[in-house]
């Protein structure tokens, strides 16, 4: 027999727990008798929705007896002794109520009054008379619960789109319903049909809740990384990704739902003279702004396929809200034609260009139904979660901030419409089997010439799509001063238009995906490899990197050299194997991060390198101490292993996942660059992960040219430009297979 789930199962939990209580209550009042005493459940456990770990909320109501505080000895020590957890009170109605009309969640929990045991008289006076007291004081209440409201948002985050969501007090959660219940209960205000879509979202999230329960024997409510699969077995969802699927669509109807009602509670709150304007504004034939929302005469648009997306952009452009009324009407609308009519192709472009107005509008049809009809291939993304804490958003939410981030630079760019286009597809193909680059391409062509695009536009979005990483993964993995690299990506972007476009969709981009995705350190390569990227393609020659007069003066003194400076070190010294890793290594025991090495070794033996560095911990280095470390280490690095084990066990690093802990990937370019074969090494951010690198580099007597170090959540991306003992690429494949086996053996190790 199939055990139940979610409000069923707490419904059985808490029928079974009144039975405890009453049989309690029973006991205790044995001798004493039972008369103007009554036991109360109220809050989560009075509305009939007892979780596995929350605690009793229950009141003991008396009607003045002197012997109470005996009874409610009798009731609450066998709970105690059980280990259940309990939050009580003892109190008479009018105490309870006087307290209910001060305190929030007092008033908030009296409304969910439950008799249990005793006097039915008191338990039916304090219900009756605390929801007139709620009513009475709604204008009050409302005002402080939406407050609450907001600051629970702002504390807890979003349910739909963190990675370890609050599935009872993120936006979107459980308690956003409460609320609206609550909120409800002092004026009507929900839609009909509110009740339904809510009721499913909650039941989805208190399933949800009820199992992290019961794995975690705590009244716990984030949904952790490590309790989601077993959480999705439990529930019978196919794996994590399909239970975080689910949690994400309903917080977002919840978040949706809750988001418009309480806009609406201040908008009344507010009354006649506090609103946006008293008078309708009229934005288009049948279209005014009418109570600070957006409505739409039906008989306009009940025939026009245009309409939905015509409204959401003049909702966007004039950052109001489509109201209710006006949405239900714009699901009535005949489904757009292939291709689409030039109106609804530059609506769309239009509401993108908005910019972050646009994200509530996109939301709303979404909610409706309209967005995916709009667009069929929106439906594999929608709520598609992104198991990676390097991304702080689903793949469809992170789409649309692409998109508006691109409408808000669009104007840097020739063709501001396909830019966005090309931002609101470029993960397009995530979610489906396959290399979500490869399918995204075939998608954004289907879509872009069913929207109108000609055949040019079509090429330039589909372009986008296919190096919609080209720029971020040259710019942190690459070395700018190699001229192949320069003249490769020159040939792939093809012309200055669509190098224009991707560098504008890469900041779009990195900005939707995190704030670790996106700073000045990265920008600036991004910037520095845009400007060296158009000379190339303006017909500028492409150069081999020099040293500056400083640096060649540097290297011709060819003495020992550790100076730091700002965000640099630069380094003298006889070039040899394992130089880099004790240099690495070092600076890792001091706290400093390398972001980037270069190295230039000139005929005599010895070796100029930078590393562009930053701090780990502290707001600036101190340079003294750091140098005198490096010099340390290059003299002798015999302790530098155990040191930074030690390290490593006083800061170990902690994954976001399982994947993220187990996988090492070597990868190699020998296409990018004419000197040097690119290592490409994918793992596990930890301490110490360059210096292991680079030492089993040493250990092959390989010499690294240049490095570009880059982290993204948990995971590390280093790229690595190395060269033979002879000065040569390394091309030969049982070579490169060695370098791949010991590269791995050495980060597993």
């Amino acid at each position: 027999m199939t055990r139940a789930t979610g409000t069923a199962w707490c419904r059985a939990h808490s029928d079974e727990t009144d039975e405890w209580l009453r049989s309690l209550f029973v006991a205790a009042v044995d001798e004493v008798g039972g008369a103007g005493v009554a036991l109360v459940a109220v809050g989560g456990y009075g509305r009939g929705e007892l979780f596995p770990c929350s605690d009793l909320d229950v009141v003991l109501l008396h009607d003045r007896r002197d012997d109470i505080g005996a009874v409610a000895d009798r009731i609450w020590y066998p709970i105690w002794d059980a280990g259940a957890p309990l939050s009580h009170s003892v109190r008479t109605v009018d105490q309870a109520l006087d307290l209910a009309r001060h305190d929030l969640d007092t008033a908030t929990a009296a409304l969910s009054a439950r008799h249990l045991a005793g006097d039915e008289t008191l338990t039916a006076d304090l219900a009756r008379r605390a929801a007139v007291q709620w009513e009475r004081g709604a204008k009050r209440w409302l005002a402080t619960l939406g407050a609450g409201v907001d600051e629970r948002h702002r504390r807890n985050g979003e349910v739909a789109f963190l990675l370890e969501p609050d599935l009872k007090d993120g936006r979107g959660g459980l308690r956003d319903v409460h609320a609206l219940q609550w909120a409800t209960a002092a004026r009507p205000l929900l839609y009909d049909r509110d009740d339904g879509a809510l009721a499913s979202a909650y039941e989805r999230l208190a399933a949800a809740r009820v199992e992290l329960h019961l794995r975690t024997r705590q009244s716990s409510n984030r949904l952790t990384l490590q309790e989601q699969d077993a959480v999705a077995t439990a529930l019978d969802y196919d794996d994590a990704d399909a239970l975080m699927r689910a949690v994400s669509a309903a917080a977002r109807t919840i978040a949706w739902i809750s988001d418009d009602t309480w806009r609406r509670v201040r908008s009344s709150l507010r009354g006649p003279t506090g609103r946006i304007a008293r008078r309708d504004r009229t934005l288009a034939p049948g279209v005014v702004v009418r109570d600070g929302e957006l409505d739409v005469d039906p008989t306009t648009v009940r025939d026009d396929a245009t309409a939905p997306l015509r409204m959401a952009a003049l909702a966007a452009t004039h950052d109001v809200p489509i109201g209710r009324r006006a949405l239900s009407s714009l699901t009535a609308a005949p489904p757009l034609p292939d291709p689409w009519p030039a109106p609804a192709r530059e609506a769309l472009v239009a509401l993108l260009r908005a910019g972050h107005r646009a994200v509530p509008v996109i939301e709303a049809l979404d909610q409706i139904g309209v967005w995916c009809a709009v667009l069929p291939e929106w439906a594999h993304v929608r709520s598609t979660p992104q198991r990676n804490a390097y991304h702080r958003f689903t793949v469809d939410r992170h789409l649309v901030e692409a998109a508006v981030n691109s409408g808000e630079r669009s104007d840097a760019v020739d063709r501001p419409d396909v830019l966005v286009i090309g931002a609101l597809l470029h993960d397009i193909g995530k979610g489906l089997p396959g290399d979500h680059t490869e399918v995204g391409m075939a998608i954004a062509r289907t879509s872009a010439t069913r929207m109108g695009f000609g055949e040019d536009e079509v090429a330039a979005i589909v372009a986008m799509v296919e190096h919609h990483l080209l720029l971020p993964d040259v710019a942190t993995r690459r070395d700018l001063d190699d001229p192949g690299t320069i003249a490769r990506v020159a040939e792939l972007v093809g012309d200055t238009g669509r190098l224009d476009l991707l560098a504008v969709l890469t900041e779009a981009d990195s900005l939707a995906t995190g704030p670790q995705a996106w700073g000045s350190w990265k920008a600036g390569l991004v910037q520095e490899l845009v400007a060296r990227v158009r000379h190339a393609l303006a017909g500028g020659a492409v150069s081999t990197a020099t040293l500056a007069p400083a640096q060649q003066a540097l290297l011709d003194r060819q003495a020992v050299q550790v100076e730091g400076d700002g965000d640099r070190l630069t380094v003298v010294a006889r070039d040899e194997p394992g130089l880099f890793a004790r240099i690495s290594g070092a600076l890792t025991l001091q706290g400093v991060a390398v972001r980037a090495a270069t190295a230039h070794s000139d005929d005599n033996g010895w070796v100029l390198d930078e590393f562009d560095v930053a701090p780990e911990f502290d707001d600036v280095i101190e340079w003294r101490r750091v140098e005198h470390a490096v010099r340390d280490a290059m003299r002798d690095g015999a302790d530098l292993d155990e040191a930074l084990a030690r390290k490593v066990r006083a800061y170990p690093k902690t994954d976001a996942s399982a994947s993220a802990r187990a996988t090492v990937d070597v990868r190699f370019d020998n296409d990018i660059s004419s000197v040097a074969t690119v290592v490409e090494v994918h793992a596990p951010d930890a301490v110490g992960l360059l210096h292991r690198i680079a030492k089993a580099f040493a250990a092959l007597t390989l010499d690294i040219r240049s490095a570009r170090v880059q982290t993204m959540g948990p995971r590390a991306v280093d790229a690595f430009y190395v060269c033979d003992r002879r000065g040569h690429k390394i091309v030969d494949d049982a070579t490169l297979d060695e370098i791949r086996r010991t590269v791995t053996a050495a980060l597993h190790g």
